[in-house]
Protein backbone atom coordinates (compact mmCIF):
# COMPACT_ATOMS: atom_id res chain seq x y z
CA UNK A 1 0.00 0.00 0.00
CA UNK A 2 1.39 3.46 -0.86
CA UNK A 3 0.42 6.96 0.14
CA UNK A 4 0.38 9.96 -2.15
CA UNK A 5 3.08 12.49 -1.34
CA UNK A 6 2.08 16.14 -1.11
CA UNK A 7 4.34 18.98 -2.30
CA UNK A 8 4.99 19.87 1.34
CA UNK A 9 6.36 16.38 1.99
CA UNK A 10 8.26 16.09 -1.26
CA UNK A 11 11.98 15.36 -1.01
CA UNK A 12 12.39 17.97 -3.75
CA UNK A 13 11.58 20.74 -1.32
CA UNK A 14 8.78 22.82 0.09
CA UNK A 15 7.39 23.76 -3.32
CA UNK A 16 8.39 20.66 -5.26
CA UNK A 17 11.20 22.51 -7.04
CA UNK A 18 14.50 20.62 -7.53
CA UNK A 19 16.93 21.09 -4.69
CA UNK A 20 18.33 19.41 -1.63
CA UNK A 21 15.74 17.06 -0.11
CA UNK A 22 13.59 18.52 2.63
CA UNK A 23 12.24 16.14 5.24
CA UNK A 24 8.55 16.33 6.01
CA UNK A 25 7.43 17.59 9.38
CA UNK A 26 6.63 14.02 10.40
CA UNK A 27 10.06 12.79 9.37
CA UNK A 28 11.76 15.67 11.14
CA UNK A 29 9.98 14.53 14.30
CA UNK A 30 11.23 10.99 13.65
CA UNK A 31 14.78 12.33 13.40
CA UNK A 32 14.29 14.14 16.68
CA UNK A 33 12.99 10.90 18.17
CA UNK A 34 16.20 9.15 17.08
CA UNK A 35 18.58 11.87 18.26
CA UNK A 36 16.98 12.92 21.55
CA UNK A 37 17.78 9.61 23.33
CA UNK A 38 21.44 10.11 22.37
CA UNK A 39 21.38 13.64 23.76
CA UNK A 40 19.59 12.42 26.88
CA UNK A 41 22.37 9.90 27.54
CA UNK A 42 24.75 12.86 27.85
CA UNK A 43 26.72 14.35 24.97
CA UNK A 44 29.38 15.80 27.29
CA UNK A 45 29.18 13.47 30.29
CA UNK A 46 27.31 10.18 30.21
CA UNK A 47 24.32 9.78 32.53
CA UNK A 48 24.52 6.26 33.91
CA UNK A 49 20.82 5.73 34.52
CA UNK A 50 19.83 7.02 31.07
CA UNK A 51 22.53 4.95 29.33
CA UNK A 52 21.18 1.85 31.09
CA UNK A 53 17.60 2.66 30.08
CA UNK A 54 18.61 3.38 26.48
CA UNK A 55 20.27 -0.03 26.30
CA UNK A 56 17.19 -1.80 27.60
CA UNK A 57 14.95 0.03 25.12
CA UNK A 58 17.42 -0.35 22.24
CA UNK A 59 17.05 3.33 21.39
CA UNK A 60 20.33 3.34 19.44
CA UNK A 61 19.18 0.41 17.31
CA UNK A 62 15.79 2.01 16.72
CA UNK A 63 17.54 5.19 15.69
CA UNK A 64 19.67 3.33 13.14
CA UNK A 65 16.55 1.87 11.58
CA UNK A 66 14.92 5.31 11.45
CA UNK A 67 17.93 6.77 9.66
CA UNK A 68 18.01 3.86 7.22
CA UNK A 69 14.40 4.54 6.31
CA UNK A 70 15.07 8.25 5.85
CA UNK A 71 18.12 7.58 3.66
CA UNK A 72 16.08 5.20 1.53
CA UNK A 73 13.28 7.74 1.09
CA UNK A 74 15.27 10.96 0.65
CA UNK A 75 18.61 9.81 -0.69
CA UNK A 76 22.09 10.37 0.64
CA UNK A 77 21.56 13.99 1.54
CA UNK A 78 22.20 16.36 2.95
CA UNK A 79 18.57 16.08 4.00
CA UNK A 80 17.25 19.37 5.34
CA UNK A 81 15.14 19.29 8.48
CA UNK A 82 12.11 21.44 9.32
CA UNK A 83 13.19 23.10 12.55
CA UNK A 84 11.54 26.30 13.78
CA UNK A 85 14.62 28.30 14.79
CA UNK A 86 17.66 26.57 13.27
CA UNK A 87 18.73 25.54 9.78
CA UNK A 88 19.85 21.92 9.97
CA UNK A 89 20.59 19.03 7.63
CA UNK A 90 21.58 15.38 7.99
CA UNK A 91 24.60 13.94 6.17
CA UNK A 92 23.76 10.33 5.38
CA UNK A 93 26.53 8.94 3.17
CA UNK A 94 30.27 8.53 3.21
CA UNK A 95 31.06 10.95 0.40
CA UNK A 96 29.05 13.64 2.14
CA UNK A 97 30.95 12.94 5.37
CA UNK A 98 34.25 13.19 3.51
CA UNK A 99 33.32 16.52 1.92
CA UNK A 100 32.17 18.07 5.19
CA UNK A 101 35.08 16.88 7.32
CA UNK A 102 37.70 17.64 4.67
CA UNK A 103 36.16 21.12 4.44
CA UNK A 104 36.82 21.91 8.12
CA UNK A 105 37.08 24.69 9.26
CA UNK A 106 35.88 26.56 6.16
CA UNK A 107 33.22 26.31 4.84
CA UNK A 108 32.27 23.75 7.50
CA UNK A 109 33.15 25.18 10.90
CA UNK A 110 33.41 22.87 13.94
CA UNK A 111 32.57 25.61 16.46
CA UNK A 112 28.82 25.36 16.18
CA UNK A 113 26.53 27.32 18.50
CA UNK A 114 25.62 24.07 20.29
CA UNK A 115 29.27 23.23 21.00
CA UNK A 116 30.10 26.71 22.21
CA UNK A 117 27.25 26.59 24.71
CA UNK A 118 28.05 23.10 25.99
CA UNK A 119 31.85 23.20 26.07
CA UNK A 120 31.93 26.78 27.32
CA UNK A 121 31.25 25.43 30.80
CA UNK A 122 34.78 24.06 31.11
CA UNK A 123 36.86 25.01 28.06
CA UNK A 124 35.67 28.31 26.54
CA UNK A 125 39.07 28.78 24.87
CA UNK A 126 39.50 25.26 23.52
CA UNK A 127 40.06 24.32 19.88
CA UNK A 128 36.56 22.92 19.41
CA UNK A 129 34.93 26.25 20.15
CA UNK A 130 37.43 28.39 18.23
CA UNK A 131 37.43 29.82 14.72
CA UNK A 132 39.75 31.48 12.24
CA UNK A 133 43.39 32.18 13.04
CA UNK A 134 42.76 31.72 16.76
CA UNK A 135 41.63 28.17 16.08
CA UNK A 136 44.66 27.56 13.86
CA UNK A 137 47.05 28.68 16.61
CA UNK A 138 45.32 26.59 19.26
CA UNK A 139 45.26 23.59 16.94
CA UNK A 140 48.99 23.92 16.27
CA UNK A 141 49.67 24.06 20.00
CA UNK A 142 47.55 20.98 20.67
CA UNK A 143 49.22 19.00 17.90
CA UNK A 144 52.68 19.91 19.17
CA UNK A 145 51.94 18.92 22.78
CA UNK A 146 50.06 15.75 21.84
CA UNK A 147 52.69 14.79 19.23
CA UNK A 148 49.93 14.22 16.69
CA UNK A 149 50.54 11.80 13.87
CA UNK A 150 53.09 9.65 15.70
CA UNK A 151 52.07 6.21 17.04
CA UNK A 152 54.40 6.70 20.02
CA UNK A 153 54.46 10.03 21.81
CA UNK A 154 57.78 11.76 22.45
CA UNK A 155 57.30 10.95 26.16
CA UNK A 156 56.03 7.42 25.53
CA UNK A 157 58.63 5.78 27.81
CA UNK A 158 57.46 7.64 30.91
CA UNK A 159 53.82 7.25 29.92
CA UNK A 160 54.27 3.50 29.40
CA UNK A 161 55.65 3.20 32.91
CA UNK A 162 52.59 4.96 34.33
CA UNK A 163 50.27 2.67 32.35
CA UNK A 164 52.17 -0.42 33.53
CA UNK A 165 52.11 0.55 37.19
CA UNK A 166 48.42 1.41 37.28
CA UNK A 167 47.36 -1.61 35.21
CA UNK A 168 49.41 -3.91 37.41
CA UNK A 169 47.81 -2.48 40.56
CA UNK A 170 44.38 -2.96 39.01
CA UNK A 171 45.38 -6.49 38.01
CA UNK A 172 46.30 -7.38 41.58
CA UNK A 173 42.96 -6.02 42.81
CA UNK A 174 40.86 -7.97 40.32
CA UNK A 175 42.92 -11.14 40.77
CA UNK A 176 41.97 -11.05 44.45
CA UNK A 177 38.32 -10.16 43.91
CA UNK A 178 37.79 -12.40 40.89
CA UNK A 179 35.90 -9.65 39.07
CA UNK A 180 36.59 -6.62 36.87
CA UNK A 181 33.82 -4.03 36.62
CA UNK A 182 33.48 -0.42 35.52
CA UNK A 183 34.15 1.14 38.92
CA UNK A 184 37.45 -0.67 39.40
CA UNK A 185 38.47 -0.09 35.79
CA UNK A 186 37.73 3.64 35.71
CA UNK A 187 39.50 4.37 39.01
CA UNK A 188 42.70 2.90 37.61
CA UNK A 189 42.13 4.53 34.23
CA UNK A 190 41.79 8.02 35.73
CA UNK A 191 45.05 7.50 37.65
CA UNK A 192 46.72 6.76 34.30
CA UNK A 193 45.12 9.80 32.69
CA UNK A 194 46.12 12.23 35.43
CA UNK A 195 49.72 10.95 35.37
CA UNK A 196 49.97 11.09 31.56
CA UNK A 197 48.51 14.58 31.31
CA UNK A 198 49.70 16.28 34.50
CA UNK A 199 52.40 14.07 36.01
CA UNK A 200 52.72 11.69 38.95
CA UNK A 201 51.88 14.46 41.40
CA UNK A 202 48.32 14.45 40.05
CA UNK A 203 47.88 10.69 40.41
CA UNK A 204 45.56 10.85 43.42
CA UNK A 205 43.92 14.19 42.70
CA UNK A 206 40.46 12.67 42.39
CA UNK A 207 38.90 16.02 43.22
CA UNK A 208 40.34 17.51 40.04
CA UNK A 209 38.56 15.05 37.78
CA UNK A 210 35.45 15.15 39.96
CA UNK A 211 35.31 18.92 39.45
CA UNK A 212 35.66 18.41 35.71
CA UNK A 213 32.84 15.85 35.75
CA UNK A 214 30.55 18.35 37.50
CA UNK A 215 31.37 20.99 34.89
CA UNK A 216 30.78 18.46 32.10
CA UNK A 217 27.44 17.53 33.63
CA UNK A 218 26.52 21.21 33.46
CA UNK A 219 27.66 21.18 29.83
CA UNK A 220 25.06 18.50 29.08
CA UNK A 221 22.44 21.18 29.59
CA UNK A 222 24.07 23.53 27.05
CA UNK A 223 22.36 26.94 27.11
CA UNK A 224 19.80 25.92 29.75
CA UNK A 225 22.23 26.41 32.65
CA UNK A 226 24.26 29.54 33.41
CA UNK A 227 28.05 29.33 33.32
CA UNK A 228 29.49 27.98 36.57
CA UNK A 229 32.31 30.49 36.59
CA UNK A 230 33.41 30.07 40.20
CA UNK A 231 33.64 26.30 39.89
CA UNK A 232 35.49 26.62 36.59
CA UNK A 233 38.02 29.02 38.13
CA UNK A 234 38.66 26.60 41.01
CA UNK A 235 39.20 23.85 38.45
CA UNK A 236 41.56 26.06 36.41
CA UNK A 237 43.57 26.94 39.51
CA UNK A 238 44.03 23.27 40.28
CA UNK A 239 45.09 22.48 36.71
CA UNK A 240 47.50 25.42 36.72
CA UNK A 241 49.14 24.19 39.94
CA UNK A 242 49.85 20.81 38.34
CA UNK A 243 51.13 22.41 35.14
CA UNK A 244 53.57 24.58 37.07
CA UNK A 245 55.48 21.45 38.13
CA UNK A 246 55.97 20.51 34.45
CA UNK A 247 56.86 16.96 35.49
CA UNK A 248 59.24 15.25 33.05
CA UNK A 249 57.48 12.81 30.75
CA UNK A 250 54.00 14.35 31.11
CA UNK A 251 51.99 16.52 28.76
CA UNK A 252 52.54 19.27 31.34
CA UNK A 253 56.24 19.16 30.49
CA UNK A 254 55.40 19.42 26.79
CA UNK A 255 53.24 22.47 27.52
CA UNK A 256 56.14 24.15 29.30
CA UNK A 257 58.43 23.46 26.31
CA UNK A 258 55.98 24.50 23.57
CA UNK A 259 55.77 28.16 22.53
CA UNK A 260 52.21 29.47 22.78
CA UNK A 261 50.55 32.39 21.05
CA UNK A 262 48.84 34.81 23.49
CA UNK A 263 45.47 33.57 22.19
CA UNK A 264 46.17 29.95 23.08
CA UNK A 265 45.74 29.88 26.91
CA UNK A 266 47.56 26.58 27.63
CA UNK A 267 45.61 25.95 30.84
CA UNK A 268 42.36 25.94 28.88
CA UNK A 269 43.58 23.28 26.46
CA UNK A 270 43.97 20.68 29.22
CA UNK A 271 40.25 20.12 29.97
CA UNK A 272 39.69 18.79 26.44
CA UNK A 273 42.43 16.19 26.89
CA UNK A 274 41.02 15.03 30.21
CA UNK A 275 37.51 15.10 28.74
CA UNK A 276 38.54 12.97 25.74
CA UNK A 277 40.23 10.39 27.92
CA UNK A 278 36.98 9.64 29.80
CA UNK A 279 35.06 8.12 26.84
CA UNK A 280 38.34 6.50 25.78
CA UNK A 281 38.11 4.47 28.98
CA UNK A 282 34.60 3.33 28.03
CA UNK A 283 35.87 2.40 24.55
CA UNK A 284 38.72 0.38 26.05
CA UNK A 285 36.45 -1.57 28.40
CA UNK A 286 33.99 -2.30 25.58
CA UNK A 287 36.93 -3.44 23.44
CA UNK A 288 38.02 -5.80 26.20
CA UNK A 289 34.48 -7.18 26.48
CA UNK A 290 34.28 -7.69 22.70
CA UNK A 291 37.67 -9.43 22.62
CA UNK A 292 36.70 -11.80 25.42
CA UNK A 293 33.45 -12.62 23.59
CA UNK A 294 35.37 -13.45 20.37
CA UNK A 295 37.91 -16.21 21.13
CA UNK A 296 39.75 -15.98 17.80
CA UNK A 297 40.32 -12.24 18.18
CA UNK A 298 41.32 -12.69 21.80
CA UNK A 299 43.87 -15.34 20.82
CA UNK A 300 45.34 -13.02 18.18
CA UNK A 301 45.63 -10.21 20.72
CA UNK A 302 47.34 -12.51 23.21
CA UNK A 303 49.75 -13.63 20.53
CA UNK A 304 50.63 -10.01 19.81
CA UNK A 305 51.69 -9.36 23.40
CA UNK A 306 53.42 -12.70 23.91
CA UNK A 307 57.00 -12.25 25.17
CA UNK A 308 56.84 -8.45 24.83
CA UNK A 309 58.23 -6.23 27.56
CA UNK A 310 55.10 -4.22 28.27
CA UNK A 311 56.96 -1.85 30.56
CA UNK A 312 58.39 -0.33 27.38
CA UNK A 313 56.50 1.72 24.79
CA UNK A 314 54.73 -0.61 22.39
CA UNK A 315 52.94 -0.23 19.09
CA UNK A 316 50.26 -2.91 19.40
CA UNK A 317 48.36 -2.89 16.09
CA UNK A 318 45.86 -5.63 16.98
CA UNK A 319 44.85 -4.08 20.26
CA UNK A 320 44.70 -0.63 18.65
CA UNK A 321 42.43 -2.15 16.01
CA UNK A 322 40.22 -3.64 18.74
CA UNK A 323 39.82 -0.19 20.33
CA UNK A 324 39.09 1.41 16.95
CA UNK A 325 36.49 -1.27 16.25
CA UNK A 326 34.96 -0.66 19.66
CA UNK A 327 34.56 3.03 18.78
CA UNK A 328 33.20 2.08 15.36
CA UNK A 329 30.52 -0.13 16.91
CA UNK A 330 29.75 2.15 19.86
CA UNK A 331 30.89 5.68 18.92
CA UNK A 332 31.99 7.87 21.78
CA UNK A 333 30.89 10.84 19.65
CA UNK A 334 27.65 9.60 18.07
CA UNK A 335 26.92 12.99 16.47
CA UNK A 336 29.50 15.15 14.69
CA UNK A 337 28.45 18.75 14.08
CA UNK A 338 29.65 21.32 11.56
CA UNK A 339 28.16 24.68 10.58
CA UNK A 340 28.35 26.29 7.16
CA UNK A 341 30.23 29.59 7.18
CA UNK A 342 28.56 30.66 3.92
CA UNK A 343 26.24 29.25 1.25
CA UNK A 344 27.60 25.97 -0.08
CA UNK A 345 26.67 24.43 -3.41
CA UNK A 346 25.88 20.72 -3.32
CA UNK A 347 25.16 18.43 -6.27
CA UNK A 348 21.40 18.86 -6.03
CA UNK A 349 21.08 22.26 -4.48
CA UNK A 350 22.50 24.74 -2.04
CA UNK A 351 22.97 24.84 1.72
CA UNK A 352 22.42 28.25 3.23
CA UNK A 353 25.01 29.82 5.47
CA UNK A 354 24.74 29.02 9.19
CA UNK A 355 23.23 25.60 8.55
CA UNK A 356 24.27 23.02 11.13
CA UNK A 357 25.22 19.72 9.51
CA UNK A 358 24.61 16.62 11.61
CA UNK A 359 26.76 13.55 10.90
CA UNK A 360 25.10 10.62 12.74
CA UNK A 361 28.14 8.39 13.19
CA UNK A 362 26.22 5.88 15.27
CA UNK A 363 24.06 5.26 12.17
CA UNK A 364 26.76 5.45 9.50
CA UNK A 365 28.96 2.96 11.36
CA UNK A 366 26.03 0.54 11.69
CA UNK A 367 24.23 0.91 8.36
CA UNK A 368 23.54 -2.67 7.33
CA UNK A 369 22.50 -1.52 3.86
CA UNK A 370 26.08 -0.55 3.08
CA UNK A 371 28.16 -2.56 5.58
CA UNK A 372 28.38 -6.34 5.72
CA UNK A 373 30.06 -6.03 9.14
CA UNK A 374 27.57 -3.50 10.51
CA UNK A 375 26.77 -5.54 13.61
CA UNK A 376 29.82 -7.74 14.07
CA UNK A 377 33.23 -7.24 15.64
CA UNK A 378 35.74 -6.88 12.80
CA UNK A 379 39.10 -5.43 13.95
CA UNK A 380 40.79 -6.80 10.84
CA UNK A 381 39.46 -3.93 8.74
CA UNK A 382 41.67 -1.54 10.73
CA UNK A 383 44.71 -3.69 9.95
CA UNK A 384 44.22 -4.31 6.22
CA UNK A 385 43.29 -0.72 5.34
CA UNK A 386 39.63 -1.36 4.46
CA UNK A 387 38.31 0.87 7.23
CA UNK A 388 40.59 3.75 6.28
CA UNK A 389 39.19 3.66 2.74
CA UNK A 390 35.61 4.11 3.95
CA UNK A 391 34.90 7.82 4.56
CA UNK A 392 31.80 6.94 6.59
CA UNK A 393 33.96 5.44 9.36
CA UNK A 394 35.19 8.30 11.52
CA UNK A 395 35.84 6.99 15.07
CA UNK A 396 38.12 9.97 15.78
CA UNK A 397 36.54 12.32 13.23
CA UNK A 398 38.57 13.01 10.07
CA UNK A 399 40.09 15.71 7.93
CA UNK A 400 41.70 18.84 9.42
CA UNK A 401 39.45 18.52 12.47
CA UNK A 402 40.49 14.97 13.32
CA UNK A 403 41.15 14.41 17.01
CA UNK A 404 44.77 15.51 17.58
CA UNK A 405 45.06 13.05 20.48
CA UNK A 406 44.07 10.00 18.43
CA UNK A 407 47.46 8.30 18.54
CA UNK A 408 48.03 9.05 22.21
CA UNK A 409 44.63 7.63 23.14
CA UNK A 410 45.23 4.48 21.09
CA UNK A 411 48.68 4.06 22.62
CA UNK A 412 47.46 4.31 26.22
CA UNK A 413 44.29 2.24 25.76
CA UNK A 414 45.98 -0.58 23.85
CA UNK A 415 48.87 -0.82 26.31
CA UNK A 416 46.49 -0.75 29.29
CA UNK A 417 44.50 -3.64 27.78
CA UNK A 418 47.68 -5.57 27.07
CA UNK A 419 48.58 -5.52 30.77
CA UNK A 420 45.09 -6.68 31.77
CA UNK A 421 45.17 -9.57 29.30
CA UNK A 422 48.55 -10.87 30.42
CA UNK A 423 48.55 -13.48 33.15
CA UNK A 424 44.82 -13.94 33.60
CA UNK A 425 41.81 -15.61 32.04
CA UNK A 426 38.77 -13.43 31.51
CA UNK A 427 35.16 -14.44 31.05
CA UNK A 428 32.41 -12.00 30.12
CA UNK A 429 29.58 -12.02 32.66
CA UNK A 430 27.71 -8.89 31.51
CA UNK A 431 26.63 -8.19 28.82
CA UNK A 432 26.03 -11.40 26.91
CA UNK A 433 27.72 -10.95 23.53
CA UNK A 434 27.24 -13.85 21.14
CA UNK A 435 29.88 -13.80 18.36
CA UNK A 436 27.41 -15.58 16.09
CA UNK A 437 24.64 -13.01 16.62
CA UNK A 438 24.42 -9.30 15.72
CA UNK A 439 26.05 -7.15 18.37
CA UNK A 440 23.69 -4.75 20.15
CA UNK A 441 23.68 -1.13 19.01
CA UNK A 442 24.22 -0.02 22.58
CA UNK A 443 26.51 -1.57 25.20
CA UNK A 444 26.40 0.08 28.61
CA UNK A 445 30.04 0.35 29.77
CA UNK A 446 28.90 1.00 33.35
CA UNK A 447 27.35 -2.49 33.44
CA UNK A 448 30.28 -4.43 31.92
CA UNK A 449 31.52 -7.13 34.27
CA UNK A 450 34.17 -9.78 33.66
CA UNK A 451 35.13 -12.78 35.76
CA UNK A 452 38.85 -12.97 36.39
CA UNK A 453 41.11 -15.95 37.07
CA UNK A 454 44.86 -15.39 37.39
CA UNK A 455 47.00 -17.89 35.50
CA UNK A 456 50.36 -17.09 37.10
Amino acid sequence: MTTQQTPLDSPLGRTGEPGLPLASGRDTLRVAGAILPIVAQGVIARRRSVVALAGKLDTDGRGVRTMQDLATRYGSGPVRLRLPARRAALVLDGEGVRRVLDGTPDPFAPDTWEKRKALGQFQPHGVLVSHGEVRAERRRFNEAVLDSGHPLHHNASVMARAVAQEAEQLGREVDRSGELDWDAFIRAWWRVVRRVVLGDGARDDHDLTDQLTRLRNAGNWSFLLPRQRARRERFRDRVRAHLERAEPGSLAEMIARTPADPEVDPVDQVPQWLFAYDPAGAAALRALAALVAHPAELAAAREEIHDRDLALPQDLPRLRAAVLESVRLWPTTPLLLRETTRSVRWDDGELAGRTVLIIPTWFLHRDGRTRADANRFDPQQWLDGAAQEDPALVPFSAGPGRCPGRELVLFTTSLFLAHLLRGRELELAVPELDPQAPLPAGVDPFAVRLRVRPTG
